[in-house]
């Protein structure tokens, strides 16, 4: 599958999280040419937080082939504010990845109807 724009990629997120009132953690894997190899659930969680592993995640991805990612989760609660752990780990999963080449393009939160990015809300300076 071809995430064609944006709004595409946004309405594929929102449909991953529909109806969940936990939280999960999935990673889009991306070849060179952002065509969507494998979306995976990497953590699923409590209402307010779901485990995430940068091992894990450097391991699928290698695995899998990946050039890039996008990394996506949902809070249940509606609210789109990044807590601080989803700063520490969005910084730490771009480090890991940075190590062997694999780009992150942006972390994507998904709320009940809405979704925000860490780009869209100028975060991603304090990543690095």
């Amino acid at each position: 599958m071809i995430l064609q724009n944006w709004s595409h990629l946004l309405i594929y997120c929102k449909s991953k999280f529909s109806g969940k009132t936990h939280e999960e953690f999935r990673v889009l894997f991306l070849d060179t040419k952002f065509t969507l190899i494998e979306d995976k659930c990497l953590a699923k969680g409590t209402l307010d937080h779901a485990t995430v592993y940068p091992r894990e995640v450097v391991k699928s991805a290698l695995s899998i082939g990946a050039r890039s990612v996008i990394l996506v989760h949902n809070h249940p609660s509606g609210d789109l504010n990044p807590s601080q752990s989803d700063i520490d780990l969005t910084r730490k999963l771009v480090q890991a990845l940075d190590t062997v080449d694999i780009q992150v393009h942006d972390h994507i939160i998904v709320g009940k109807n809405e979704t925000t990015s860490f780009k869209e809300r100028g975060l991603w300076s304090a990543i690095f």
